[in-house]
């Protein structure tokens, strides 16, 4: 088995990185790019790669804890409904976060339960459409969204609905987070959708594309972080020596690298199998515990070398651990994701 990145992913890591360096409001520069418009389809002016070369991107944003709105327009958006949305849907939507003007999310939360594949929302026939009734957490970006990927239950199955966030019945609240996305609660009450805006996927699809970019974003995360805390250990001098050279400062490095490596590996498993069109269910969920338990472990320990400077929120190591503490907790966290694995067993 050869991680090694392809060209194209390569490719996409390079020119993030340089743009994410070098530019103070990078969003109009991915776009300009054309970063954000990897997995359309080229009628629609896009490359037509898929979700190795997207979580790429995600995780070069994340390295740098940039505040975009690139992992709900992406992994939980534009992904899902270029592989599900029909030609129409696809048309509408797709060019708007190719170009950076438009942002697409997901709701997948509903109050204490994290992806639930029979959802407590509800949809209901009426009037040659649907009715939409229920609540729905943890939604990033949603007022500002074009349109949000809605679960619900139907009659007979599921579905996935694309909803006007404006639309009548819907409220929309702000919620609690710890970093820069803004979170929201929304609210259904008899909200009406067209037929045209159901999805042609199921819950599980969208599932594994919100978990795929959400580890790749966490990735890079805990590598930014990891980078973070070494170039500070290096250059801090206490006693007349630099903190790297003490054993127990060391010891604490090394082990936020191993964390680091092991949520990389398993991540890359998970991306690679998904990309590859194998079940990538088992792997998808063993990355995502892993990234619940270890992640915020290490970021705990990047604090803590980082002393007193840790704690500030006016330096950057406040960025990357508010991040990962929302994505985390967007997982489920380390609990509810043992016992995802555990049903498995």
């Amino acid at each position: 088995m050869d991680f090694t990145p392809g060209a194209h992913e390569a490719a996409v890591t390079e020119l993030a990185a340089q743009i994410l360096r070098g530019e103070a409001d990078s969003w109009p520069a991915l776009a300009k790019a054309g970063l954000l418009a990897l997995a359309l389809p080229a009628e629609l002016g896009g490359d037509g790669l898929g979700v190795t070369e997207v979580c790429a991107l995600l995780t070069e944003i994340g390295r740098a804890a940039a505040d975009v709105p690139a992992w709900p327009a992406l992994a939980l958006g534009a992904l899902p409904l270029e592989a599900f949305g029909s030609p129409e849907q696809r048309a509408a939507f797709l060019p708007g976060v190719g170009d950076g003007t438009e942002v697409l999310t997901a709701a997948l939360h509903e109050p204490s339960a994290p992806f639930p594949l029979r959802p407590a929302v509800t949809a209901s026939q009426a009037n040659g459409g649907w009715l939409l009734n229920g609540i729905k957490t943890a939604v990033p970006r949603a007022a500002e969204a074009t349109r949000v990927l809605v679960p619900a239950s139907l009659p007979v199955g599921t579905g996935v609905f694309l909803v006007d966030p404006n639309a009548p019945g819907v409220t929309v609240e702000e919620s609690y987070r710890s970093g820069d996305t803004p979170e929201f609660r929304l609210t259904f009450a008899e909200t009406p959708v067209d037929e045209r805006n159901l999805l042609g996927g199921t819950i599980e699809g969208v599932h594994r594309f919100a978990l795929a970019g959400t580890l790749a974003a966490l990735d890079g995360l805990l590598a930014g972080a990891l980078e973070l805390t070494t170039k500070h250990v290096r250059e801090r001098v206490q006693f007349g020596r630099p903190l790297a050279t003490f054993q127990a400062v060391a010891q604490q490095i090394a082990d936020v690298y191993i964390a680091s490596r092991t949520v990389h590996l398993s991540t890359t498993s998970a991306i690679w199998r998904l990309a590859t069109g194998r079940d990538a269910d088992d792997e998808l969920d063993v990355a995502a515990y892993w990234a619940t338990e270890q992640v915020p472990l290490a970021m705990g320990a990047c604090h803590h070398l980082h002393g007193g400077l840790g704690v500030d929120t006016s330096y950057p190591m406040h960025r990357y651990s508010a991040a990962a503490k929302d994505l985390v907790r967007f997982l489920g966290g380390h609990a509810h994701r043992l016992g995802e694995l555990a049903g498995r067993a």
